[in-house]
């Protein structure tokens, strides 16, 4: 093949010369360049800004699986058209380029920890096996990971849905422990959407990171009856995060972290309320609007450094999967929403 480009540009189809996330599609030609890594997939992790929005959309079934097959035969990848986001895959690597840096090996289970919105993608199954009820799609067909790729080898003492789940958020506890060891000993943290994935492993890095009060704010007493008893938390709260002056009343004295890690839109407001002047909102979901957060921090006189959570801090995933190692919390709400998504 030709020559290619270490960030992906010789995939871009439409328009060119943009990077590939930002293309509206990809060539997903499963042939690998000689910096690329090809992919054979097993089970594509729909973001859950994506799934929310294709089941608000579509409910399950044959109707969704109907748009996530539309969106990658149209684009080239898995691009939700709505959100802008993705996901990411795990699968076994079929084809490795002879100038490849990533270090894998043909054979190797990976899960990928770069965006579906910007991995080219062919699904060859009709995804057949997949009832529409969850995040987790079994899939057949291949994927493309670039020169500036990243990756992680499965490990072997977790089962993989358990593993995907993990790596899936896995930069938003390395990102939170970033932030709080900046904010310095005691730091106050709220996590919003502390019952989640990536909310739960935010809430334990929070407090190895030294955090002195954590809270967690979640949207009902059956959720905060669960992050109770999983012990992560100084204080549960109640509120619905897109109520930003009871969000606010909820938390009480203002914090000098707040973590975002709900999945749906119109929590920026509630967010920027309950941080303290000085103190750092970290936005770690995809239905962000990050005009809105710009511009409500503004209009609220709101003295605050606001962070994009881009899903990357250098050795996040071995983090996170430490983090759920260690802490029995964390296994248990994971163990919950797994069985959440799974009850008819």
């Amino acid at each position: 093949m030709g020559s290619s480009s270490p960030l992906g540009l010789h995939r871009v189809l439409d328009p060119v010369g943009v990077l590939p996330q930002r293309a509206h599609r990809l060539d997903a030609d499963p042939t690998p360049h000689p910096d690329e890594v090809v992919v054979d997939i097993e089970v594509l992790n729909l973001d859950a800004a994506s799934y929310r929005q294709l089941r608000e959309q579509h409910g399950t079934g044959a109707a969704v699986r109907a748009a996530v097959l539309a969106i990658v035969a149209e684009r080239g990848k898995m691009q939700n058209p709505v959100t802008g986001s993705g996901g990411m895959l795990l699968g076994t690597v079929r084809a490795v380029g002879p100038e490849s840096p990533l270090g894998l090996r043909v054979g190797d289970r990976v899960a990928t920890l770069v965006s579906l919105s910007l991995t080219p993608l062919r699904i060859t199954d009709g995804l057949a096996r997949w009832d529409g009820a969850g995040e987790q799609v079994p899939c057949a067909g291949t994927a493309v990971l670039f020169g500036r790729s990243i990756a992680a080898v499965l490990p072997d003492d977790l089962p993989d849905a358990v593993a995907l789940s993990v790596l899936d958020v896995c930069g938003a506890p390395a990102l939170t422990d970033r932030v709080v060891r900046e904010a310095g000993p005691g730091a106050s943290v709220c996590v919003l959407g502390g019952g989640g994935k990536s909310g739960s492993l935010s809430l334990a890095a929070a407090r190895a990171a030294g955090a002195g009060r954590v809270v967690a704010l979640v949207p009902t007493e059956a959720e905060a009856a669960a992050v109770r008893a999983a012990g992560l938390a100084d204080e549960v709260v109640l509120a619905d995060a897109r109520d930003p002056v009871a969000l606010a009343e909820a938390v009480g004295k203002p914090v000098e972290v707040t973590v975002v890690c709900v999945d749906v839109p119109g929590c920026e407001h509630g967010a920027i309320l309950a941080t303290a002047d000085g103190g750092t909102v970290v936005f770690f979901s995809m239905a962000t609007s990050f005009t809105a957060a710009a511009l409500g921090a503004e209009g609220l006189a709101a003295d605050v450094r606001m962070l994009v959570g881009n899903g990357y801090v250098p050795g996040h995933a071995e983090f996170a999967l430490s983090l759920y190692r260690a802490e029995p919390g964390v296994r248990a709400l994971f163990a919950a929403r797994e069985r959440q998504t799974h009850t008819p």
